[in-house]
């Protein structure tokens, strides 16, 4: 991947949901939003902040996250607040962004640091870009996504199936092409296509 100056200086929130078995590709992702000269500010929602699963420890996770950004993770409520008010980010990208979230966000829920920081964001007209990976987005949480796409200020990671026959119903983002999602995002487009 090469690095123009798009998003050298960019300040952009990286909120981490619970899809524990994507946390260790999205270390690669965020280093490479830091190559390229980002200033990237994690956020944790509760869940990843406080479970260890088989796939990472959560003390690891905070231990690499912060070796990568320079900054320890926003893991609280209060700590997410002021993003708006301050307007101290540019955009802020989901990664992974859960069916749980992605259904929160569509229903104006604020209750972990992620939907916080979204929620606060939002009150400056400034984008958020989704990378869904949830088991239900072709089921229970299609509609949800449906709403987020209709939604100003929302915009998607490329996404396709990731196991058609196993999990007909399982949507993931392609990670790789999260950069240029965010520098699209900010001049307000929506990168196509959408689906894989």
């Amino acid at each position: 991947m090469s690095c123009d100056s798009a998003l050298k200086g960019k300040r952009i929130g990286f909120g981490v949901t619970g899809s524990f078995c994507t946390h260790k590709a999205i270390l690669e992702t965020m280093q490479k939003l830091v190559d390229c000269g980002a200033d990237v500010y994690p956020i944790f929602s509760d869940n990843t902040a406080s479970i260890s699963t088989r796939f990472m420890q959560s003390g690891e996770l905070f231990e690499q996250v912060e070796k990568i950004t320079g900054k320890m993770p926003i893991c609280t409520i209060k700590d997410a607040e002021p993003i708006g008010p301050k307007k101290l980010l540019d955009v802020i990208t989901v990664v992974p962004c859960t069916g749980n979230t992605i259904a929160k966000l569509a229903g104006a829920i604020t209750d972990t640091p992620v939907l916080m920081a979204c929620k606060s964001h939002l009150r400056n007209n400034r984008p958020i870009v989704i990378a869904v990976s949830t088991n239900d987005a072709l089921a229970g949480n299609a509609k949800n996504i449906g709403i987020l796409l209709g939604t100003k200020n929302y915009y998607f990671v490329p996404m396709g199936q990731d196991d058609p026959l196993k999990k007909p119903f399982s949507i993931v983002a392609d990670f790789n092409k999260l950069n240029e999602t965010i520098e699209l995002a900010l001049e307000g487009c929506q990168i196509q296509p959408i689906l894989f």
